[in-house]
């Protein structure tokens, strides 16, 4: 199985997967709501785990919510996942 966390999609192509325009993934990575992997060269290279986020923002922004409000879910859903992972490593 391939890595999901790691970047192959030119931003083009991300922001096609999932119709939005390039200039809202770099709004996005601005205000922290992602994080693309760069080549050397600078480019950004989003991953699967990538697209999935832009998708979860693309559904929050159509629910009515803001950037902030956007932020603090995910930041509120990145937690629950990192509290579940580790009470699964427990049992």
């Amino acid at each position: 199985m391939a890595d999901r966390a790691r970047g192959v999609y030119a931003i083009s192509v991300a922001a096609s997967m999932v119709s939005m325009e390039i200039q809202n993934l770099r709004v996005y990575e601005r205000r922290g709501l992602l994080t693309p992997d760069r080549t050397d060269g600078g480019t950004r290279l989003y991953s699967p785990d990538d697209v999935d986020r832009l998708e979860r923002i693309r559904d929050l922004l159509a629910d009515g919510l803001n950037l902030a409000g956007i932020a603090r879910v995910l930041a509120l859903e990145d937690e629950v996942a990192s509290l579940r992972e580790e009470l699964a490593d427990r049992g």
